[in-house]
């Protein structure tokens, strides 16, 4: 007998430890110069945060605590993209690395904008 295989769900808090882990991956190689020290401590806090609130949101005691925290992950998504527009690469590979973790922040800001819209 044949099994079916199905499509790997994908795991959106596994999502968010990616994100997290690449964008400190991407800062580690960046130049040290003051403004990119600065803007770097904000960006590793936000993309972190984007994946510690979602945790937070699935052990969520009520439908409006699960929606407070969803709408901070959509901020905290919203915030790393703008550090990583603001960091200064100075390279043509950073630059496409830079362009893949905005892409993926947008993706995971659209995503929790329609988790709320689904759960409000």
């Amino acid at each position: 007998m044949f099994k079916i295989q199905r499509p790997k769900q994908y795991d959106l808090e596994e999502r968010t430890y990616k994100f997290a882990k690449d964008t400190r991956t991407f800062i580690k190689k960046l130049h040290k110069t003051l403004s990119n020290m600065e803007d770097c401590k904000q960006l590793n806090r936000s993309s972190g945060s984007i994946g510690a609130n979602y945790i937070e949101a699935n052990e969520a005691l009520s439908k409006k605590d699960f929606i407070h925290r969803i709408k901070i992950c959509r901020k905290e998504s919203k915030e790393s993209r703008f550090w990583l527009r603001l960091v200064d690469t100075n390279n043509n590979e950073l630059e496409n690395e830079r362009a893949n973790l905005i892409r993926e922040s947008t993706e995971l800001m659209m995503i929790f904008s329609s988790i709320m819209r689904k759960s409000s």
